[in-house]
């Protein structure tokens, strides 16, 4: 119990005795009363009420789910086979966003309106099981469009140029774990959805016009280097018979050129790879009006005594994998870019580089509509 005078605060323990309510208001007035007279005043808090356990039928608290958007390329959308004159209808494809859903872990309620929250649709440390299985089942419905979901691949992903072929018999539900490791999908069965999960690195979708096959690749910097879509598309020549002509590609979302600074050593590597390299990288310059006013505060034991500011290297994975879709032999025309950075745009994507590694995964989707 706490006791206030003027700058005398001490802390005063009484022993421990079993009394009435009514008899402790009447020892504690005796002690108002004593305290008063020496001029003390008891300082009293604020009273608490007790707390009372949940009703067993109370409702969980359940986070408000915003409108899922699903991102679908001209082209795509239409869906149009070659030579056929008519929308067939057969092909399924969706690229997601952070917006809609029911993941509160990475964004404040300010920064959501306080109503919804992400699409998370990785499983991710910070984010629970059941949640991204719901938000993966809400995409999934967004995408395909009827009440049967469909059966969904995914894969541990390992930024390598491995592609792997899977049946319908390799689909799961939402919430199970991936079967496979590798950064590319294909398939020509109908019924199920090959998935690709990102949040920086580079979706891309390919589909068979002719024969109607289907692919899904990922691809980082490493990915990317080798060659993960040129070797991808070898595979689906191999596997399906595919020829470039009957192809066509979606590139999503993704870090830009604007945000996507690497070290020399990526350069050397894709160098030794790649005869137009240089044209995947420039140098940009840091522009911080502090550093260019006050160059002395920033001296370093560099020669001639102080380092210049920048540049910074950047990389356009967008174009690198263009490119190696040109070289597979799709016509220009036949590749479609969102054109959209995941960094500059947080508010609406996950940037694992943006918000520091913080962050939920982004789900790219293809399949045949039975």
């Amino acid at each position: 119990m706490l006791w206030r005078s003027s700058g005398v605060r001490e802390t005063v323990q009484w022993p421990s005795m079993s009394f009435s309510s009514s008899e402790t208001n009447a020892r504690l007035r005796e002690i108002d009363q004593l305290l008063a007279n020496a001029g003390v005043e008891r300082k009293r808090g604020p009273r608490k009420r007790a707390l009372r356990p949940p009703e067993k039928n109370s409702p969980k608290p359940r986070s408000r789910k915003g409108k899922i958007e699903v991102l679908r390329l001209p082209g795509w959308a239409l869906n149009e086979s070659r030579g056929a004159g008519r929308k067939s209808g057969w092909l399924v494809h969706g690229f997601s966003t952070r917006t809609g859903g029911l993941t509160e872990v990475y964004r404040a309620g300010s920064q959501t309106g306080g109503r919804n929250g992400d699409l998370n649709l990785g499983f991710t440390t910070h984010d629970s099981h059941e949640t991204v299985v719901a938000n993966r089942k809400l995409f999934l419905q967004a995408v395909w469009g009827a009440r049967e979901l469909p059966g969904l691949v995914t894969l541990r992903q390992i930024h390598s140029g491995l592609t792997r072929r899977v049946t319908a018999g390799d689909a799961g539900e939402p919430g199970e774990t991936a079967l496979f490791q590798a950064d590319g999908l294909m398939t020509s069965e109908p019924g199920i959805l090959l998935s690709i999960q990102t949040a920086d690195c580079i979706p891309i979708l390919v589909a068979d016009r002719k024969r109607r096959a289907v692919a899904a690749f990922h691809a980082g910097w490493r990915g990317t280097l080798a060659r993960i879509v040129e070797g991808g598309i070898g595979r689906m020549r191999l596997e399906f018979g595919s020829q470039p002509e009957d192809l066509i590609a979606a590139i999503g979302p993704g870090i830009g050129a604007c945000c996507y600074a690497v070290g020399e050593e990526v350069r050397f590597e894709f160098e030794s790879q790649f005869s137009y390299a240089p044209e995947l990288f420039r140098e940009v310059y840091d522009s911080d009006p502090i550093k260019e006013k006050y160059p002395l505060l920033f001296l370093t034991a560099r020669a001639p005594g102080h380092s210049n500011i920048g540049p910074q290297l950047h990389l356009d994975l967008v174009e690198a994998n263009r490119r190696q879709l040109l070289a597979s032999g799709l016509a220009p025309e036949a590749i479609a870019i969102a054109g959209e950075c995941t960094h500059c745009q947080t508010a609406r994507f996950f940037s694992y580089r943006g918000e520091q590694g913080f962050t939920g995964r982004m789900m790219s989707v293809v399949g045949i509509r039975p």
